[in-house]
Order: C-alpha cells, then sequence, then structure tokens
C-alpha cells in the first residue's frame, strides 16, 4: 500500500530532527511531508538544510489547513492511505501497518485509540473527552473511545474528499460527519509518547474551549449539515 505520513510541524525546531531520523532509519518504506505551518522558530531552516521533504507554508493557517495541505498533496502523488503524525514526536510509527491493514479491509478511517479495552485516567481533559465521545455515540452510533486521538489513517475516498473539503479538518466534528455520511470507521489500541521537547498548545483553557467547540459543532452543527456524498470513485482533481 502507498503510504503517505503528513506530519505538520508548528515550531518543533526541537523534535523534528529526531522524528525524521528514526522514520529515516526505522521505517524507510514510507514516505512523508512535513507541512510547516508557518513556524516563527527554525524549523523550516532546519527542514531545508537536512533535505527533508518540505511544505512551507509562510503563514500560520491552524492545524486544519496544514491537515489539508497534506491531503491534497497525497491526492496529487497517488497516494492510497494518509496518517497524520504529530511534530512533537508522540504518535507511534510502529502502529501504522495495523492502520494500513485496517485501510486494506475496506475501512475509511483508522483511528489510533489510547482507551481500547482500557480506561481513561481521571482529569478534566479526558471528562471532555468523555463528553465528546457521548456526543458522537449519540448522533453516529458508533463509539469513538478516543476522539481526541490525532493519530488518523484516511484511505482514498477519504483522501479525495478530506483534500477537496474548504472546512472538513482533522477534529472529532469532522470524524463524525463523516461516518454518518457513510465512511466506514474502526479504532485499533495504540501508546503514546510523551512530549519530549517543546510546548503544547493546549493549555487547560483552550483544552475546555476545544471540547465545547466540538460538542457544539457534533450536535448542532454537524447534525444540520448535508451529508457528504461518498462513492466509489470520486474526481481526482483538487
Amino acid at each position: 500500500m502507498k503510504t503517505l505520513l503528513i506530519i505538520p510541524a508548528y515550531n518543533e525546531e526541537e523534535n523534528i530532527v529526531s522524528l525524521v531520523e528514526r522514520l529515516d532509519r526505522d521505517f524507510p518504506q514510507y514516505d512523508y511531508v512535513i507541512i510547516n505551518d508557518g513556524s516563527r522558530d527554525d524549523t523550516a531552516e532546519i527542514c531545508r538544510s537536512h533535505g527533508y521533504n518540505l511544505v512551507n507554508q509562510p503563514v500560520n493557517l491552524g492545524l486544519a489547513g496544514a491537515f489539508r495541505t497534506g491531503m491534497k498533496y497525497a491526492l496529487r502523488h497517488g497516494y492510497e492511505a494518509a496518517v497524520q503524525l504529530d511534530g512533537d514526536g508522540q504518535h507511534k510509527p510502529e502502529y501504522i501497518a495495523d492502520m494500513e491493514e485496517k485501510i486494506a479491509q475496506g475501512y475509511d478511517i483508522v483511528i489510533g485509540s489510547r482507551f481500547v479495552g482500557t480506561k481513561k485516567p481521571l482529569s478534566l481533559r479526558m471528562l471532555g473527552s468523555n463528553l465528546i465521545q457521548f456526543v458522537i455515540r449519540l448522533t453516529t452510533h458508533f463509539n469513538l473511545t478516543d476522539p481526541t486521538s490525532g493519530m488518523r489513517m484516511f484511505g482514498p475516498r477519504m483522501i479525495r474528499i478530506l483534500a477537496r473539503e474548504i472546512n472538513y479538518g482533522p477534529e472529532p466534528d469532522t470524524i463524525a460527519h463523516l461516518i454518518r455520511s457513510g465512511a466506514k470507521a474502526c479504532e485499533i489500541p495504540v501508546t503514546m509518547n510523551e512530549r519530549t521537547a517543546g510546548k503544547s498548545y493546549l493549555t487547560l483553557t483552550r483544552a475546555g474551549q476545544y471540547m465545547a467547540t466540538m460538542c457544539i459543532s457534533i450536535v448542532f452543527v454537524q447534525w444540520f449539515r448535508k451529508k457528504t456524498k461518498l462513492t466509489e470513485r470520486e474526481a481526482t482533481t483538487v
């Protein structure tokens, strides 16, 4: 299977070299593209100096913008699957082969879940995760145990849709909408690394705002949104 690893990067100068070196050393069978999302540090310069495969966005468009750029790249270069790997190295590429296997079985979306068969820890962030899980199950009848996991693989139908649709980002509300539209989704159990350097943008306040926004979008906005028409062969132009 021809799989692309999409690596959105914003101010990841401390992490990007170790991540790409590991991919080159241990997983050379996978292609990758780094989407530098208007970083204010030396992320882009480091990638250029090392000869990494880089798409440089001169301004910060946010994760959704970087994600869509990666999907457009995957579509234009004929990839059969695309998976998001965070630039901070938290996502483990060891699980990519298992995700590819699910895509080969006919799934459109494969989500790496930390909580398949495992209880979530007690925290405010996990309380928000439980709430998103509940509203997704309420609106789609799909029990997504780790709705905020960023490690998601998309098959060819999803690549064509996500590359074209400007309002679709790598968020739980988009996943819920695609499932409601007929996309076939599943989870596989994964573990994730802790961030070793740099700082996450997701503070406690931002996490709370994010959880509330996702729930409102899933219950109200996405529920009234027209379902995406899924066919076996969408147009292959962006």
